[in-house]
């Protein structure tokens, strides 16, 4: 689509931007948000949490810090419960 179409609304106030794009209008500017969507124009998108994002960068971490008895320290430090943890250092 052409951008240049878009130039009249380019100084938007996010709440004139459904939900969540005022969020994206809010952190990325409207040249980001545009291009995002354009590139995935129709396409419906979850977006997980930060936590799902990252589960591999804990673990790793986790394992790293991991002693053979720690199971009650890390459980707490990275957030998960200590059955979780075990079974994910374990495997």
């Amino acid at each position: 689509m052409d951008k240049t179409l878009f130039n009249k609304v380019a100084d938007l106030h996010p709440t004139e931007v459904m939900q969540p794009f005022d969020t994206l209008l809010q952190l990325a500017g409207f040249d980001t948000m545009f291009e995002f969507v354009e590139q995935l124009d129709g396409v419906q998108l979850y977006v997980p949490s930060v936590r799902t994002i990252f589960s591999r960068c804990l673990e790793l971490e986790a394992r790293k810090e991991f002693t053979g008895s720690n199971y009650n320290q890390l459980a707490r430090k990275y957030g998960y419960n200590n059955r979780h943890l075990r079974r994910m250092l374990n495997a």
